[in-house]
């Protein structure tokens, strides 16, 4: 048996395994990039995979003669501290989806396997004069070589987000601190572990309050904010007797996704009404009653606003007899049940929320690639929001007393294809390649509503209270995201 060959054929393997982790996981499932805890171990995934790109085009079609064999050797020792050092990080900032950690063994087994079979070549190599020799390997070299560019391509773009992630975090640090209220109080918040429920979690703690979070993964949401927080998995789990001074209910099943099927509405419902009628009944239930609910909804209240329509919704506007907007609407009335039991209540209709998690980054995808351009015309209206911006208004609300529906957009409203020039002028890129909406309606059905409509949302309620924007406009918005 040629051990060289196979020991290449398993690193092939390793290629495509690597490929489907980083995607499937690192990227999509996870979104490491976009999580402020991930700075080092996308550092160490970073170094990991320039190492792995060398060696794969190394490999690719030379042999390692003489010393070079040894320093083969040194490399492969080097990864292996790398990829230990990398389970120990992994460890102690996340709880691993289960298909991770077996694709992590299988790729440690098998990179234990490559790796002792080109040490067997070692000695051998050794007593040769010193020298790389080239030695192609027909289709299997050119497929380790562009294994060696993707994974290359892959560190580079770890590298860059634990860089962007570090700026993040200076950025962050030097932000004044939000207050949501003088001296400490108890929260309760659901839907903690997302995007923005994780900002908002943060911000709870910096700002000195206890926070409890109900979540359906406990265990994940504790590591998630360094056991700082208490995790229960259902509203049972809390007796009458405790006290919440303010619950925040952000808990809802991702709107984008699958069709809009009857089973996949029902899901959506539950995760939203179904949720929020647990709480309001364990409020009803509870000794001591929150002084607020502040419950979340979205501007998909409004329906769909027609092509050419530049009316500028307000919360005095209805809502229409749609799915989206029907959801959002049932969505607010369970949450208004608190009112009944003395609960002062607000509803906080979301606009796109704009941050390094979320929506944008696969929104910015392309324009980034440089292909950005109008979207089904261009001209549905999209009303957004900064994160930060999210935030302050959450804690405005709590401060000042307020009752009732909000927009939670920024004042300034552009269209699809205004947002993706502003995109383009910020990342210096061209713009101008328009993107038909027919394929994203016939694959989406009704919800491709939700990216070939829009609604030209105004926060007529948040400026009447007094709040004041950080981010106004979208080029400053962008400008500090990225």
């Amino acid at each position: 048996m040629n051990t060289h060959t196979l020991a290449l054929q398993l690193m092939a393997a390793q290629g495509c395994l690597g490929a489907f982790d980083t995607l499937y996981h690192h990227e999509l499932t996870e979104a490491l990039p976009g999580r402020p805890t991930a700075r080092r171990e996308l550092s160490i995934h970073a170094l990991r995979a320039l190492i792995y790109s060398a060696l794969f085009i190394g490999l690719s079609s030379w042999d390692f003669h003489g010393w070079w064999a040894l320093a083969l050797l040194l490399v492969f020792s080097v990864e292996i501290v790398l990829t230990l050092w990398d389970f120990v990080v992994e460890d102690r900032t996340r709880l691993l989806p289960a298909t991770e950690r077996v694709t992590h063994t299988v790729l440690a087994m098998n990179g234990g396997a490559f790796i002792a079979l080109l040490a067997l070549d070692t000695p051998a190599m050794l007593a040769l004069p010193t020298a790389l020799v080239w030695e192609p390997h027909g289709a299997l070299g050119v497929f380790l070589a562009l294994c060696g560019v993707g994974v290359g391509v892959s560190g580079l773009r770890d590298a860059w987000a634990a860089r962007s992630i570090g700026r993040m975090a200076q950025r962050d640090a030097a932000a004044p601190q939000v207050s949501f209220a003088e001296g400490e109080r108890s929260f309760l918040v659901t839907g903690a572990t997302g995007f923005i429920g994780q900002r908002l979690v943060r911000a709870l703690l910096r700002d000195g309050h206890r926070v409890t979070v109900l979540t359906r993964q406990p265990l994940q949401a504790a590591w998630l904010f360094d056991g700082r927080v208490e995790c229960v998995a259902g509203m049972a789990q809390l007796p009458p007797t405790r006290r919440f001074d303010v619950v925040i209910n952000l808990a809802g099943a991702r709107i984008l996704g699958w069709r809009w099927s009857a089973k996949r509405r029902a899901v959506l419902r539950q995760s939203r009404i179904g949720l929020t009628d647990a709480v309001v009944r364990w409020i009803g239930a509870a000794d001591h009653k929150p002084a607020l609910l502040l419950s979340a909804s979205a501007i998909g209240y409004y329906g769909v606003q027609p092509r050419g329509d530049a009316t500028v919704l307000t919360e005095q506007h209805g809502p229409q007899p749609i799915f989206m907007s029907d959801l959002c609407r049932e969505w607010e009335q369970a949450a208004g049940g608190a009112a009944a039991h003395g609960v002062r209540v607000a509803c906080m209709r979301f606009g796109l929320v704009l941050g390094t998690q979320g929506a944008l980054p696969m929104m910015l995808l392309p324009v980034k690639l440089g292909l950005g351009g109008p979207l089904g015309g261009g001209t549905q209206w999209l009303s957004w929001i900064h994160v930060d911006d999210l935030i302050g208004a959450m804690a405005h609300l709590c401060r000042s007393g307020g009752s009732g529906s909000y927009n939670f957009t920024a004042p300034e409203s552009l269209t699809q294809a205004q947002f993706n020039r502003v995109a383009a002028s910020v990342l210096h890129r061209p713009y101008g390649m328009p993107t038909p909406g027919w394929p994203m309606r016939l694959a989406l059905g009704e919800q491709a509503d939700l990216l070939l409509e829009g609604q030209r949302v105004a926060p007529a309620r948040l400026l009447d209270s007094g709040f004041v924007f950080t981010y106004p406009q979208l080029r400053q918005a962008l400008r500090n995201l990225l």
